[in-house]
């Protein structure tokens, strides 16, 4: 499964005060309390095979948290543009401290990429996006924390598989319940590993017998790359490339569905960000404009994919992919021709609804651009005749109202 959105980057915290426990979980879709829902995880976690010592312990004092239900409730994705995010998130100072631990742990990232294939840089810009290089950890128990998500509906099941396989992790003897501090949504170490993936993913690459992805960076960076190595990571090709676009083109050409190798996208007058032409060779990529065909402009390549796998927001996987970038030797990312301005939530909304009477879309409008709402909307851009570069703007409003 995709990792969940990261807490401490995609919350807009909720206003918390004057809520009720009871008015802020769904607990539609059971009747029992949580002492008795808990005593039904023990039960299936016992007949999956985990040791009734390490039950009791990986449970032992968890509570039912409304303050965990209230993040996830509020929890809202990415608003900002890519500009907005990446210019904030890959500041001067993330850039100079990754430098610096690439140099620091430089041999220990060779043997890693030796092993699994992903680049240091790769590794070091997740470091850095996840958690500032291990210096926001996070400070909730994440037994009651994922405990807690689980007994709620809105992702229960999703979480009742994560808090079985953190029993797991007890009974494997990697951490102690005690010793499980992380984010509310359950994400532990420098690399915010959710249980799941902890149980399946981890390595101990510092051979201590314990795969420790909390205090030992050596198990937490080739447990990341061993990750990304199994969402598809593809030995010595490049991930995401910063390219120049035509004023003019087939902006349809533009769609994660469509790929070429940089020869085709040479024909189509795509050149390198510094105007030069594209190098040839490669595997195939698509043409990513984030901001629309104004805005800045990337070849992305077969190895985006995992960082799609590792966290599906593309404003945040995008960012990772950039920063690991510059942290290779890429110069800072080019602002474009000059996108239009971001539609507020609300105008998104609009628009996502005038593309579901129009027949565009069946997707519930909700004020997030997806992969769903671009698609729709390059399509609806052909209708009208705009062009299709797949982002939202009030010129599109306009042409979809007029034609009511």
């Amino acid at each position: 499964m995709n990792r969940m959105p990261l807490a401490t980057l995609l919350t807009m915290a909720l206003a918390i005060g004057g809520a009720s426990s009871a008015a802020l979980a769904d607990t539609s879709c059971r009747r029992e309390g949580f002492e008795a829902w808990l005593a039904g995880v023990k039960t299936e976690a016992a007949a999956a095979g985990v040791s009734r010592a390490a039950i009791e312990a990986g449970l032992a004092g968890v509570t039912f948290d409304p303050s965990i239900v209230r993040r996830d409730h509020g929890q809202a994705v990415f608003q900002q543009t890519f500009l907005q995010f990446s210019d904030r998130m890959v500041s001067a100072d993330r850039l100079t401290r990754g430098a610096r631990l690439l140099q620091t742990y430089a041999g220990l990232l060779r043997r890693i990429e030796q092993e699994y294939g992903v680049p240091g840089p790769v590794l070091v810009a997740f470091w850095g996006l996840e958690t500032d290089f291990g210096s926001d950890l996070g400070k909730f128990n994440v037994p009651t924390a994922v405990a807690t998500l689980a007994y709620d509906c809105r992702r229960g099941d999703i979480f009742r598989a994560e808090l079985i396989d953190l029993l797991r992790i007890v009974e494997r003897g990697d951490l102690k319940p005690s010793e499980m501090v992380g984010d509310w949504a359950g994400e532990l170490g420098p690399m915010q590993f959710t249980p799941s993936d902890y149980f399946h993913y981890a390595v101990d690459e510092d051979g201590d017998g314990r795969r420790d992805l909390i205090r030992s960076v050596p198990d937490a960076l080739a447990s990341a790359a061993n990750f990304l190595k199994n969402l598809g990571w593809r030995r010595g090709e490049p991930w995401l490339e910063e390219v120049r676009v035509p004023a003019e083109m087939n902006w349809a050409e533009a769609d994660p569905e469509i790929a070429h190798e940089r020869a085709g996208w040479r024909g189509l007058g795509v050149q390198r960000a510094d105007g030069s032409a594209l190098a040839a060779g490669g595997p195939p990529a698509w043409l990513w404009l984030p901001m629309g065909r104004n805005g800045p402009a990337f070849l992305a390549y077969p190895n985006f994919q995992a960082y799609l796998g590792w966290n599906k927001a593309m404003v945040y996987s995008t960012t990772a992919a950039y920063f690991a970038t510059r942290l290779a030797g890429a110069a800072p990312v080019s602002h474009g021709r000059g996108a239009p301005a971001a539609l507020a939530p609300e105008q998104l909304r609009r628009l996502q609804g005038l593309l579901v009477k129009a027949g565009f879309t069946d997707e519930t409008p909700d004020g997030r651009l997806g992969q769903a709402t671009r698609s729709a909307i390059r399509a609806a851009q052909v209708k009208v005749g705009l062009p299709a570069d797949g982002y939202p703007t009030a010129e599109l409003i306009t042409a979809l109202e007029s034609r009511r």
